[in-house]
């Protein structure tokens, strides 16, 4: 028997939906970007899901249902909006063990409802079950593009500019603090968590939004990104998987990541490598994307977008180039599902 950690996630999900070819000439993409494309004959109808598990997605010892409820659906979001289109209504499905109220789920819809009136989504459906095992929640998102808009994995090229906007590395650190406190305070109901200045890095943890802005500035600027997807699992991983679809190789640069301070600071306090979570930490939900060098005036105004380094040939490799000048292989050390 071959256990599923052998394959990882993303190779489980080959290996159980590779028997699968598309039978409908609507289905146009299927398994192997953040959404999958359905030809509608007008604009293409884009299509993700995501589903979070307790205790292994979230702990609702430090996360408050309403930043759980909102953070479910915002994730969901990104996915459309890193195929360059935008989402329109969400399914929402929940497994709910015996010792969760009403009262307590109507604070898991009110995160939810708060994120569907700030981008403009619906919530259209979805199913309830009881569960032996805490919390689980499924949501669907549906969303639209024009068929010239869309922006998958592998179109990157040699020669592009490799883009990402916001920051990387405060999710992780947010996580990392919320553990710090929860353990300080296991033994101790009377002391408070230490979390003056770092409710940045609590916030991007919590309640991570959407790119949406990132976007819209795009299409104002007449960029269209040449491959693009979000950072949940981490840079590094992102970085892989669109130089793996795109057969092309990749330097970054160490000196162009773009860090806060709060992560910066935390990550000194915490002796830990600010550039390993800046890489590796996911969760981020900032846009990855590359587009052609003849974009580079217009990128430069925008000042929520960091060119962190370009595309090469992929026998070059895919690598870090450090402040000293040293090409380090760069490898997905993020996030795993199994």
């Amino acid at each position: 028997m071959t256990p599923v950690s052998d394959l990882g996630e993303f190779g489980l999900i080959r290996h159980l939906t590779e028997k699968f070819p598309l039978r409908n000439a609507s289905s146009l993409y299927g398994v192997g970007d953040d959404a999958a494309v359905i030809d509608n004959g007008g604009e293409r109808t884009l299509v993700t899901t995501d589903i979070l598990l307790e205790g292994i997605h979230f702990n609702l010892e430090y996360v408050p249902l309403r930043h759980l409820g909102y953070k479910a659906a915002v994730v969901n979001f990104s996915d459309i909006y890193a195929m360059n289109g935008t989402p329109r209504q969400i399914v929402v499905s929940l497994g709910v063990s015996g010792r969760f109220s009403v009262e307590m789920l109507d604070e898991l819809y009110d995160g939810i409802r708060l994120a569907c009136e700030n981008y403009g989504v619906d919530l259209v459906g979805g199913d309830t079950s009881s569960s032996l095992t805490g919390l689980t929640i499924s949501v669907t998102c549906i969303g639209s593009a024009p068929k010239d808009d869309i922006v998958m994995r592998n179109g990157a090229k040699k020669g592009d500019l490799v883009c990402v906007s916001g920051n990387l590395g405060a999710a992780y650190l947010g996580l990392q603090l919320l553990e710090r406190e929860r353990i300080a305070l296991k033994d101790n109901s009377q002391a408070k968590p230490q979390f003056e200045g770092y409710e940045y890095l609590l916030q991007r943890q919590l309640k991570p939004e959407a790119r949406k802005d990132i976007i819209e500035e795009l299409r104002k600027a007449g960029i269209r990104p040449t491959a693009m997807m979000d950072i949940s699992d981490g840079l590094s991983s992102e970085m892989m998987h669109i130089c793996t679809q795109s057969g092309v190789g990749c330097r970054i640069y160490e000196d162009k990541l773009p860090i806060d301070y709060q992560a910066a600071a935390l990550a000194e306090e915490m002796n830990m490598n600010i550039v390993t979570c800046a890489l590796d930490g996911g969760e981020d939900y900032e846009l990855l994307f590359t587009c052609g060098i003849g974009d580079y005036e217009k990128l430069l105004p925008l000042d929520k977008i960091f060119i962190i380094g370009h595309i090469t040939d992929a026998e070059d490799g895919i690598n870090l180039i450090t402040r000293e000048g040293t090409a380090l292989g760069i490898k997905a050390q993020g996030w795993k599902a199994f």
